[in-house]
């Protein structure tokens, strides 16, 4: 809850921002650090999710590993203080000038999505004099239940190798001097809130793990992705890594030596964050009212993309209950965070808060119609 304390704050801050409460980020990673030493887990940060130089250099500062995509977020990782020993590079387009770069600076491992990246792993290595750690990055055909564009474990996804490749993947591994399989991975989609599909993928893990020990091909670890999803319609609710903890260390059968990471993001950063914006104008519609606020989809495109949900509060209006189709200023007719939301009588100068902003909003953000880009404010700053 975004208290009066802060409230009186806000009216001074030009709008939009975001708002990242500091306390609830430190809470949720105090968690994650107990369970995870507790269950021998190794965490690596999801960058994707929140690249904030000052939430990176927090993050970091719990001794977690770091989760990038690009040779840009594995430079931002390491200059707020991840070591590169503990930073694994995915995604499914690696350039060469990325894969050169985290080379030099020795990261711990690669998530691998094709053969042809292998290759071109294997070739850069060898330029380099390195032998590159690799994890192959497996599609174990688990429907995640999310939306369709961050569902990724899925038959003719982009991401992944498929099952029935990893025989001649492994043979021509094998036959490189430059790479070294160390693991598995696998990342089944995003914002994941059934405990089922964890567990499918548990069995699916194990069921791959004896595919490997038939083989004699040891493996040093298990990377089981991230997905771990958010309660956006109760903002303060935090996620359920206990529940998730102990199933992974119910249903995965970690070999002896093995070690077995996630990659959470979302769950980590999501609810400590709030967008905050000023309503701009009150306009009657035919059927409804509009709430024109100064936020847009340049500062939270998730309802635009994904159609996504966030809770959605009016903090200085205590007036009889309306509702509302809450919208930007952008020229485009997606620009909608909300239809139909139920808020105070609210009026022009009444500030907004969009929340369990803190993932993938100021990390997707542009500036589109050339609006600016909206500025970091911190609870520690008020």
């Amino acid at each position: 809850m975004i208290n009066n304390i802060k409230l009186d704050k806000f009216r001074d801050i030009e709008t939009p921002f975001y708002y990242y409460d500091l306390d609830i980020l430190r809470c949720t990673l105090d968690l994650v650090k107990k369970e995870s030493e507790l269950a021998g887990y190794k965490v690596h940060y999801a960058v994707k999710a929140n690249a904030n130089p000052r939430i990176l250099k927090i993050i970091s500062s719990y001794g977690f590993g770091a989760d990038c995509v690009s040779w840009n977020e594995i430079s931002c990782a390491i200059s707020a203080g991840f070591k590169p020993s503990e930073i694994v590079f995915a995604g499914v387009g690696k350039t060469d000038k990325d894969i050169s770069a985290a080379l030099r600076d020795n990261i711990f491992c690669f998530n691998c999505e094709s053969m042809p990246e292998i290759e071109v792993i294997d070739q850069l290595a060898s330029r380099q004099n390195k032998t590159a750690r690799i994890a192959l990055r497996i599609n174990p055909y688990i429907e995640a239940h999310t939306h369709k564009y961050i569902t990724t474990g899925i038959e003719e996804s982009k991401f992944g190798i498929n099952t029935w490749e990893i025989e001649e993947v492994v043979k021509r591994v094998s036959s490189f001097n430059n790479v070294k399989l160390i693991g598995m991975h696998f990342h089944i989609g995003s914002q994941i809130t059934l405990m089922s599909v964890f567990k499918s993928l548990c069995t699916r893990i194990n069921e791959l793990q004896e595919w490997f020990t038939s083989r004699s091909i040891p493996l040093e670890i298990i990377n089981v992705g991230g997905g771990l999803g958010i309660d956006y319609e109760n903002p303060e609710k935090g996620p359920r890594f206990q529940e998730y903890f102990s199933l992974l260390n119910e249903f995965i059968d970690v070999l002896p030596g093995q070690i077995l990471h996630l990659e959470p993001g979302r769950s980590i950063i999501g609810q400590c964050g709030s967008l905050i914006s000023r309503v701009l104008f009150i306009k009657n519609g035919s059927n409804t009212m509009f709430a024109i606020i100064d936020a847009g989809m340049t500062d939270l495109i998730r309802p635009a993309l994904y159609q996504a949900h966030h809770k959605i509060e009016n903090l200085t209006s205590k007036g009889n209950i309306y509702r509302y189709d809450v919208v930007g200023p952008v020229c485009e007719s997606a620009d909608t965070f909300g239809k139909f939301i139920e808020l105070p009588e609210t009026h022009r100068g009444d500030i907004i808060a969009i929340r369990s902003a803190g993932a993938y909003g100021e990390a997707m953000a542009s500036r589109y119609n050339m609006r600016d880009l909206a500025k970091s404010v911190f609870s520690d700053d008020l």
